[in-house]
This record gives C-alpha cells, sequence and structure tokens, in this order.
C-alpha cells in the first residue's frame, strides 16, 4: 500500500500515514533542488587488485562531498579499520554488511511528505523496493544478492525513518525525477524480462505514480551504449538538471554506437513535455573515449562463478552525467581523457551557476565497477 500525498525524493525522518488509495500521492521531490543533510556510500571491498584502486577514489569522492556535506560510509567488517584510517574525521563510518558497493540502487528511496502551511512539518519515508543484482540469474551481476537485499532496510532503521516496502524489482539509478512531477526512465532497463517479467509497462508506470508521487513518467528507448550491467539506467544517459532542463549524454562521432541512441533520446525528449506542460531544454554534455578495459584492469578482477566476469576490450560505460549534487556543489567524473573531461566541466558550470563543479580524477576505477559517482551515492534531504 502506497504512503499518502508523498512527494519522491531519491533518497532520510519522519513518517506519516498508508494511503488507501494510490491515487491520492502527491507530485514529485528530487533532492536535487533541495538543500542535502547527509550523504551515504558504500566502501567496495570486491573490486580489481582487492579494491585498493577503487578505495582510494572512494575517498576522493567522499572527501570532496564533505566539503559541502555530512557524509556517511557504510564499510564492511573486514574494511570498517582501513575505512576509518583512509578517511577524514568528519567522515562518519559505519559497519554494514553488503555484497556490492552501489547504495544508488541498494538503497531507499526517500519520500518527502509536504504539507500546505509553510509552519508545518514536513516528513520522510523511505521506499524499500526489491532486488534482484541488475538481473538475477538471467544477466545479473551476482548470484548471491542476500545482503544487498537487507541495505535499504538497515538504513532506514538507522535513520529511525518509516519503511514502505514494494516486492517490485527496481534500482534507483533507473529513474530520475525533476520534483515537479516529472519521472524519466528506460525501457530498457525497468521493461527487461529479468527484473519485472509479470508486470506489464503499464502496471510498472502505475506503481512508479503511485509510490514516487510523480504524474507523468517518459520511458526512453535505451540507455548508454556498453551499460550492460544495469541494462540501460537512466543516470548514465541522462538527467534533469532543473525542471525543464536535460543534461544529456552526447558523442559527435555518427559511427559510434552510442550516436544512434542518443539522436533517438534527443528526439524523444523534443517532442515531449513535462508534467506541468513545459518544452524541454536539452543540454547535450559529451561523452569520454571511447574507454575500454586493458588487460591488466581485466586480469586484476578475481574470476569465479559469484560474479560477472570482466573481459579485456570491454566498452565501459563512462558518462560525465553520472555526477552528484551536494549543498553548493557538483561533484563530476573525470576519466583522464583531457579534453572531455575539461569540456564536461565547463559545461556544468555554465548549467549551474550557483555551484562549484568539482572533478574527481580517477573515476576510471568506478566505472570498471559498472557505474559512478551518482551510483555509488545516495543523498539524505535535510527537512
Amino acid at each position: 500500500m502506497a504512503p499518502a500525498k508523498w512527494d519522491c525524493d531519491w533518497k532520510m525522518k519522519s513518517w506519516h500515514q498508508f494511503a488507501h488509495a494510490r491515487s491520492e500521492m502527491g507530485r514529485a521531490l528530487s533532492t536535487k533542488v533541495e538543500e542535502l543533510l547527509q550523504l551515504t556510500m558504500e566502501r567496495p571491498d570486491n573490486w580489481r587488485d582487492n579494491a585498493v584502486h577503487a578505495q582510494s577514489v572512494f575517498v576522493k569522492v567522499a572527501s570532496a562531498i564533505s566539503r559541502f556535506e555530512h557524509v556517511t560510509i557504510c564499510a564492511s567488517s573486514a574494511q570498517w579499520e582501513n575505512a576509518r584510517k583512509m578517511l577524514p574525521e568528519d567522515v562518519r563510518v559505519l559497519e554494514m554488511s553488503m555484497n556490492d558497493s552501489w547504495f544508488r540502487d541498494t538503497g531507499p528511496t526517500f519520500v518527502v511528505k509536504r504539507t500546505e502551511s509553510l509552519n508545518s512539518e514536513q516528513k520522510i519515508a523511505g521506499i524499500d523496493w526489491n532486488f534482484n543484482s541488475w538481473g538475477g540469474l538471467d544477466g545479473g551481476c551476482y548470484t548471491d544478492w542476500s545482503l544487498d537485499l537487507l541495505v535499504a532496510r538497515k538504513i532506514l532503521a538507522i535513520g529511525r525513518v518509516h519503511r514502505f516496502p514494494n516486492s517490485m524489482i527496481f534500482e534507483g539509478g533507473s529513474i530520475h525525477v525533476d520534483g515537479e512531477g516529472t519521472c524519466i526512465t528506460t525501457e530498457e532497463c525497468l521493461l527487461n524480462k529479468n527484473r519485472n517479467h509479470q508486470m506489464s509497462k503499464d502496471q510498472i508506470e502505475h506503481e512508479l505514480k503511485a509510490y514516487l508521487g510523480v504524474t507523468k513518467v517518459i520511458w526512453l528507448r535505451r540507455g548508454l551504449f556498453g551499460d550492460d550491467d544495469t541494462n540501460g539506467h537512466i543516470d548514465n544517459m541522462c538527467c534533469f538538471a532543473r525542471p525543464g532542463v536535460i543534461l544529456l549524454s552526447w558523442i559527435d562521432d555518427e559511427n559510434d554506437c552510442q550516436y544512434e541512441r542518443s539522436i533517438e533520446a534527443c528526439s524523444l525528449l523534443s517532442s515531449e513535455t513535462d508534467a506541468k506542460g513545459r518544452k524541454f531544454e536539452i543540454i547535450k554534455l559529451h561523452v569520454p573515449g571511447p574507454l575500454y578495459m586493458t588487460q591488466e584492469e581485466a586480469d586484476g578482477v578475481v574470476k569465479d562463478d559469484v560474479a560477472k566476469p570482466r573481459v579485456a576490450g570491454t566498452r565501459l560505460a563512462a558518462s560525465y552525467v553520472n555526477f552528484y549534487i551536494a549543498n553548493g556543489a557538483v561533484i563530476v567524473p573525470q576519466f583522464g581523457d583531457d579534453k572531455w573531461d575539461y569540456e564536461a566541466v565547463q559545461v556544468l558550470s555554465r548549467t549551474f551557476p550557483d555551484r562549484q563543479v568539482v572533478g574527481i580524477e580517477g573515476s576510471r576505477e568506478i566505472v570498471l565497477g559498472g557505474g559512478n559517482i551518482h551510483c555509488i551515492t545516495q543523498q539524505e534531504p535535510a527537512i
């Protein structure tokens, strides 16, 4: 049963009543336009070369964000002491068991209940979705996701936040919302038979509207080329900079496999309006590279029957759209591509003139695992 008149947020405090009818939901809310109280991240301990490279980049990300808001890192028992030593003192480190390091997808989706009175208390709850490692036994990333299934519940319990469970298989990186009733997603992911094969498109959209409080869902056909791990999550392809303005992953090379996808998405978005009836302004954000996994990088990953194999020569799903918006800042990946790294910072600086754009060198290490800065973070709105 869905919560009554709650607004969607990305992902923590008080709670309110359940709804008796899903049609009573309110509009969506994006934390990207809200003051943030806290960020929560997981620390990797099962990546290439015992995760030493990824851990150092996670420290860079957490340290950069901690300049603008409170940060909590969750680390396994085996890594807690190591994490504590490497991270700044103002970053809180909690022990939490997990299978992998993608809080955007395994953590809760926070929803905010807004009231008409400005003096009334605004309350927060979290949606605890079902999770199957991006596809379960049909193309999923690993065979045991039992610990990740408990991550959202644990986060909500730590924050004493009311929990709304939902049995639909869903990951936070598969949607973006604009805070004013519009949700954007991809058919490639949410309609994939390895997620909710028993549900129709209309049924999935109904759940999104009921639980996220949105009134319009825009479906792109595909996500970023090469984003096979997530089956085309939207957070690598495009995102809202603010209501009515979309940042879209782009490439100029007509012979590149990404070109057709970018053109397709641009055409669809140009023909659409948001929940308020506005036409979209589309800002193109060129992807790096293309980048490919090296033999050395592939050899550094433990080969077993538990996780998806990493193969040299695989195109990396690298995108500057996969950034994190903090209080007063935008934290953006940098991949070692001087031309497009620089261009991304310039485009985002113009798009967010009131925020400091902070580039994270070495973000290639995160994309080697299948995502980037937006994927490893989960923000808590301050209410």
